[in-house]
């Protein structure tokens, strides 16, 4: 996420509108975005209806055993066809930033 805040005018120059999604309160979402500086989106999910909507539901996943969001990157469209998708299964790996902007470049 720090490459998606660091390259963020490049997004916009692209006309992606960076968004995060997890399962945690407001309240949390809210903090963690203060606290690491992003300046772009950050949404609660709490019941995670829109990340099963997107088949990213990682059941029991969490620390306590609660449900969590896999690790997914997309591209989704003005009209909310998804265009691009990247996942993985460990937390710590995700598309880097220069990898979505050429993917935005390819499906505009």
């Amino acid at each position: 996420m720090r490459g998606i805040e660091k390259r963020l005018a490049e997004f916009q120059a692209q006309g992606v509108l960076p968004v995060a999604l997890s399962v945690d309160p407001p309240n949390v979402s809210a903090d963690l975005r203060r606290k690491a500086g992003y300046t772009f989106t950050f949404l609660a999910d709490p019941k995670a209806e829109v990340i099963r909507r997107y088949h990213v539901l990682h059941a029991g996943g969490g620390p306590d055993g609660h449900d969590i969001a896999r690790p997914a990157e997309f591209l989704i469209d003005q009209s909310g066809v998804v265009r691009w998708e990247n996942f993985t299964e460990d937390v710590r790996i995700r598309a880097r930033a220069d990898q979505m902007l050429a993917a935005a470049r390819t499906v505009q």
